[in-house]
């Protein structure tokens, strides 16, 4: 994770029991987030990191069919009405040092919406102001989802998804 809660982190965790309920965790999340979200997402391999962006993706008018895992594209950008949303994935990054070969400070910077998955690798990058998702496989079809606000605009986030 790229770092453990504290006290001070607003923190609260959903459990989802199949696929089905993550459009409804999606459409608080994309209500309640600022302008400009940064989103680590922390998970195993299969934990469904991509498959949570597709539920964000279609709430805010992103054919979820377009939201593919980015591991070899390592950064895709998706744009509907409401913004431009990032989908990127650092796994074969070695650092923060190869984040300026994927052209990232302009695609940040042109996002509303910046999804992470393996945000471990650029841990010395990530923004302070920013939201962790990280998600446990506890069944088949069974996630627990912890969220933990980093920065003041992230504690409204945390309370509505209580």
């Amino acid at each position: 994770m790229p770092s453990t809660p504290d006290a001070a982190m607003p923190t609260c965790s959903r459990m989802i029991t199949t696929e089905a309920d993550l459009a409804p965790l999606a459409q608080t999340l994309a209500a309640a987030l600022p302008d400009r979200s940064f989103i680590a997402l922390v998970g195993d391999l299969g934990a469904g990191k991509t498959t949570f962006v597709k539920a964000f993706a279609a709430v805010v008018g992103i054919d979820p069919a377009e939201v593919v895992s980015p591991t070899f594209g390592l950064v895709h950008e998706h744009s509907s009405r409401a913004g431009i949303l990032l989908h990127a994935d650092m796994y074969r990054l070695t650092g923060p040092d190869d984040l300026h070969e994927v052209g990232w400070e302009d695609a940040v910077a042109r996002a509303k919406w910046v999804f992470v998955e393996w945000p471990e690798r650029i841990t010395a990058a990530l923004p302070a102001d920013r939201l962790d998702v990280a998600i446990t496989i506890d069944a088949p079809t069974a996630r627990t989802f912890t969220f933990t606000g980093h920065g003041p605009a992230h504690e409204p986030v945390i309370a509505r998804l209580r």
